[in-house]
Parts: structure tokens; sequence; C-alpha cells
């Protein structure tokens, strides 16, 4: 089962930060990846971070790298999801999702999604 949050506000101004947790229960192992996606009205789901829970590994797209940044605390199985210097086209609602047994990032290989939460960057 999977449940994502914000950790404070979901409004945001341009150049601040945001941070985003995803909390998993249910896994027997930590043999699985979590993924950050974003989808803004209009627009296609796009992923902006993964993470292999087992070994850390972790993936960013180029348009948010250096800014967003995905961490895992395996001793409470949460996710987490730093976005920095905030854009106002970094507004979307935001996802999480986990993949079983596999690291491939790509959405349409994620077995379980959390619900959305609404990011909006305005001054």
């Amino acid at each position: 089962m999977f449940s994502c949050r914000r950790l404070g506000g979901g409004l945001g101004q341009p150049g601040g930060s945001l941070r985003l947790s995803c909390a998993a229960s249910g896994f027997t192992s930590d043999d699985y990846a979590v993924s950050w996606f974003r989808q803004a009205p209009g627009k296609e789901r796009e992923g902006v971070s993964c993470i292999s829970v087992s070994d850390g590994n972790t993936y960013c797209p180029v348009s948010v790298k250096g800014r967003f940044t995905i961490s895992s605390d395996n001793s409470n199985n949460t996710v987490y999801l730093q976005m920095n210097s905030l854009k106002p086209e970094d507004t979307a609602v935001y996802y999480c999702a986990a993949e079983v047994g596999s690291f491939t990032c790509a959405d349409y290989n994620m077995d379980y999604w959390g619900k959305g939460t609404q990011v909006t960057v305005s001054s």
C-alpha cells in the first residue's frame, strides 16, 4: 500500500523549496524502486526522479537535475522528493509509484501508485 503526501504546504514560490514524502507499507523486502511522476494540465505525465530502495541508486532527468533530490529512509519505508529552485513550470500533480523487483523508472512498469498531490509554484 502506498500513500503520498506533502511535507508542508503545496504552494511554493519561484526559487523556493518544497518537500514531498511517499510512505510504503506491506512490502516484504526492499527489492523495489520508487519513482515520482508529475502531470500538469494538458501535458503528458513525466518522470522526475526514481530511487532503488535496496541499493540507493537514483535517476533524475535533465529537466530537474540539480534541483530535485530523491532519497529514502528505509527505517520508516519513506521516500522523499526535495524540490529546490522551484519554477512555475514545476506546477503539477505529483504522484509516487513503486515497481517491485526492477528499477526501470518507467510509468508502465509501476505496480503501485499513490494518490496525487498538487504542487503549485507561483509568486
